[in-house]
C-alpha cells in the first residue's frame, strides 16, 4: 500500500512550534471492543521535538478503558522512508502499525495490518488551506475506511482481530483549535463493513479575541459514493450541541444533509491532557466505542437511518476542567 501522506515534523525549524499525530481507530464487529492508537510529535518553540505513543483498549464488558502513554526524545522519533513515523521501536506506515508501551503498571503491545482501497479524505475543502496560516490545524484521513487484522496484548491478555473496520488519521499544525470534535462511524447495522462510513471534524477557531462558530468538515460514504458535508459556507446552518458524553449535530451539504447523535456512557470515556506547542492545554475526552444514530436526507429520496451500537468514535477537545472525568496520569509536552 503506497503512502498518501507524510510526516511534517522533520522540516519544522527549531524556532517554530509544532504538533503532529498519526492515529488508528478500529472496532470489533461482534462486541463492544475498540482500539485507539496514536503516535504524536510535540515541539515547543526553540526546543527539539519529542514523540509519544498513546494506546487505549475500550472494552465495555471488561470495565474501564485501559490507557497507556510513553514519551521519548527527538533521537528516538523519526520519519523513516518506508513509514510515516517511528518512535523507539514502534512504527506506523501505510501497511500497518506495531509497537509496545509500559507505564503506570500497565503493559500493552500491538501488531496491526491495514487493508484499504479507499482514497484519502482531505477535510479542508481547498488545497491552499494545507499551506496557509489559517486554519492552524491541518487534518486528513489517509484511510477513512480501513480493515484491520492482527492482535493487541493488554496486561498479558491477547485479543486477535480479523477484518475489524476502522480508519487512519493524520493531523498537524502550530496550535490546536480552541475547541474541536473528531468523529468517525463505521460498522452500521444491516450493512456490510465498508458499505458506509462517516468521517467528521468540527472546530471553533480563535482569531485574536474572537472565537468562530462551529465549522464542520465531514464526509459520508455510501456504496462508494462520497457526500461532502459542511465547510465554511455551511457554518450558519451547522448545528452542534456537545458534552463529553454526547454530540447532537446537523451538517448540511450540497447533495445530502446529515443529522445525528453520538453517545457514550462516562465509563467508556478516556480523558487526556493535550498541550499546544506554545503552552496552553486542553482536556480531551475520547470514546472509540460510541453509539451513533444518524439520518441522511437528500432531495427526492426517502431519508436513510444509520445506526451503530459501538462502531463510532467521538472526541471532544475543550478548555474546561470541571467535566468530572478522571484524567489519565500522563502529562503532554
Amino acid at each position: 500500500m503506497s503512502a498518501v501522506t507524510q510526516a511534517r515534523f522533520p522540516d519544522i525549524p527549531l524556532k517554530a512550534g509544532h504538533y503532529e499525530s498519526f492515529y488508528a481507530k478500529l472496532a470489533s464487529p461482534q462486541s463492544p471492543q475498540a482500539v485507539w492508537v496514536r503516535y504524536t510529535v510535540h515541539k515547543r518553540p526553540g526546543a527539539p521535538h519529542e514523540g509519544s505513543l498513546w494506546f487505549t483498549l475500550f472494552d465495555r464488558d471488561a470495565g474501564q478503558p485501559r490507557a497507556v502513554k510513553v514519551t521519548l526524545g527527538a533521537d528516538q522519533t523519526t520519519a523513516p522512508a518506508d513509514a510515516y513515523i517511528q518512535i523507539g521501536d514502534a512504527r506506523f506506515g501505510p501497511g500497518g502499525l506495531s509497537g509496545s508501551a509500559e507505564a503506570e503498571g500497565r503493559s500493552v503491545s500491538w501488531d496491526l495490518a491495514i487493508d484499504s482501497s479507499e482514497e484519502p479524505y482531505r477535510h479542508l475543502p481547498k488545497p491552499w488551506m494545507y499551506t496557509a496560516g489559517l486554519p492552524k490545524t491541518k487534518l486528513l484521513s489517509p484511510h477513512p475506511g480501513a480493515r484491520y487484522s492482527g492482535h493487541v496484548t493488554v496486561d498479558g491478555r491477547r485479543i486477535d482481530m480479523q477484518g475489524w473496520p476502522g480508519m487512519v488519521g493524520h493531523n498537524w499544525g502550530k496550535q490546536h483549535a480552541e475547541r474541536w470534535i473528531w468523529s468517525h462511524g463505521d460498522g452500521f447495522e444491516g450493512l456490510e463493513p465498508g458499505e458506509a462510513w462517516f468521517d467528521g471534524a468540527f472546530g471553533r477557531i480563535k482569531i485574536g479575541p474572537v472565537t468562530t462558530p462551529w465549522i464542520a468538515n465531514a464526509c459520508l460514504s455510501l456504496d462508494g459514493k462520497r457526500y461532502i458535508l459542511g465547510g465554511p459556507g455551511k457554518a450558519r446552518a451547522t448545528k452542534v450541541m456537545e458534552t463529553p458524553e454526547k454530540l447532537e449535530f446537523t451538517v448540511p451539504g450540497e447533495e445530502a444533509s446529515v443529522t445525528g447523535t453520538f453517545w457514550s456512557p462516562r465509563s467508556d470515556i478516556v480523558c487526556w491532557v493535550y498541550a499546544d506547542p506554545d503552552g496552553p492545554e486542553h482536556n480531551t475526552a475520547n470514546c472509540s466505542i460510541a453509539q451513533l444514530e444518524m439520518t441522511v436526507s437528500w432531495p427526492g429520496k426517502p431519508d436513510l437511518d444509520l445506526r451503530t451500537a459501538w462502531g463510532a468514535a467521538y472526541e471532544l477537545g475543550m478548555r474546561e476542567k470541571d467535566h468530572g472525568l478522571e484524567l489519565q496520569p500522563f502529562p503532554d509536552g
